[in-house]
């Protein structure tokens, strides 16, 4: 039997489901976990991986980072040195905040943004990141030029480099397409986080820059966007113009290995709702889609 819910009416009822959810975080504990749980569900698991970017909670100290990632019902982060979320400043630091992910269930699947300014410091973020057990390094502002000391390092560590791209303003970096141009001829382990928000802004269609940036695709940050051009009208997942279905379904037919790491940058000091709106509409999607979330 088809579903007679047109497309927008389909996104409408997501909307609604997730916004629904996301008030319901409001009231007590209890309830914000319950808002954020997956529901029963049907279907084959999932091929796409949901997480979450650190910086999302970056006025957060690690302990309620923790506590939010479990609230969540996720399992993984990609964390970013920021509060003491997955320190740089020693390795002693950094083993303690793996210690804590570990013994709550959570795997650091990423580290980043990390940035890339000063070639003396590129060894340094890569055994960062191989402390970390993690096999990609989100990398922000490389200029082109340090590119081939990178990618020995690359070799040397086998650990993948995915450039961050951060729209219109960047001037090196405004779009996956931009980054996957200078890959060209590069070590395969040379690539792309597509930030979905940023690639948009940039006037990239974020559904074909998926198929064209493929196999050198190494993580995703998602987001979304009430107007296409506008960085400051950045919204919950769901409640935008991102083609969130479109998407996934396309991250499924190049065989994406990576994560979907929601990195939600507005009301820092408050973002759990929103995050939560984003998670059950994500969740919500992958469900109409077939899959478990």
């Amino acid at each position: 039997m088809k579903n007679s819910l047109s497309p927008s009416s389909r996104r409408n009822f997501l909307r609604t489901g997730a916004a629904l959810a996301a008030a319901s975080y409001l009231p007590s504990a209890s309830e914000r976990a319950f808002a954020a749980a997956p529901r029963e569900e049907t279907g084959t698991p999932s091929p796409i991986r949901l997480g979450l970017a650190s910086y999302t909670l970056r006025n957060m100290q690690r302990a309620d980072v923790i506590k939010a990632i479990k609230q969540l019902h996720l399992t993984t982060v990609n964390c970013k040195d920021t509060k003491d979320h997955l320190p740089s400043t020693s390795a002693e630091a950094e083993k303690a905040a793996l210690d804590d992910y570990a013994a709550n269930g959570i795997k650091v699947t990423a580290v980043g943004t990390v940035y890339f300014k000063e070639p003396a410091e590129f060894r340094k973020n890569f055994e960062y990141a191989k402390a970390a057990g993690v096999k990609v390094i989100v990398a922000g502002d490389p200029l082109p030029e340090s590119l081939p000391a990178i990618e020995k390092l690359v070799k040397e560590y086998d650990i993948k480099f995915a450039i961050h791209n951060h729209g219109p303003e960047d001037k090196v970096w405004p779009s996956p397409l931009t980054v996957l141009a200078a890959m060209k001829g590069m070590d395969p382990r040379m690539g792309s986080c597509m930030d979905v928000g940023h690639t948009m802004r940039a006037g990239t269609d974020v559904v074909d820059a998926i198929h064209k940036v493929g196999p050198r695709l190494f993580d995703m940050h998602m987001k979304d966007l009430a107007k296409p051009d506008a960085k400051d009208s950045q919204v919950a997942v769901g409640a935008g113009i991102m083609p969130v279905r479109e998407i996934f379904k396309a991250l499924i037919e190049i065989k994406y290995p990576g994560n979907v790491d929601l990195e939600y940058e507005i009301f820092p000091d408050n973002p759990m709702p929103g995050v939560i709106e984003s998670f059950a509409y994500m969740r919500g999607v992958l469900t109409g889609l077939g899959y478990k979330a």
